[in-house]
């Protein structure tokens, strides 16, 4: 059986590292990636606030939808990232920052 994900489909942009640590995709989040990461936090925080009103339990409605949200926020911030690093998604960024640096895949 064929596990290897990426044989599906071909890198479309330069591929800095096929199979990119999780420290190396966490570390290589940019600005946009935090501010996705907060945004959906910040709007799960606040849907979760607003649908326990009715019910009485705002507090824990606001916890469990803010918990929810950081989640969903930081895979996606995970997924841009990983997908820069192996070529998925526009790199121009990481490719010049770790050219600079001397790293190759």
């Amino acid at each position: 059986m064929n596990t290897d994900i990426t044989a599906s489909a071909k890198p479309e942009y330069p591929v800095i590292d096929r199979n990119p640590a999780f420290t190396k995709v966490a570390g290589n989040f940019n600005t946009l990636d935090y501010c996705r990461f907060i945004t959906l936090t910040g709007v799960s925080v606040t849907v979760g606030y607003l649908s326990g009103i009715k019910p009485g339990i705002k507090g824990a409605s606001m916890v469990t939808g803010g918990l929810i949200g950081m989640m969903g926020g930081f895979m996606y911030a995970y997924q841009n990232s990983a997908g820069r690093l192996m070529g998925f998604f526009p790199n121009e960024g990481e490719v010049s920052r770790y050219q600079k640096r001397g790293f190759s895949s």
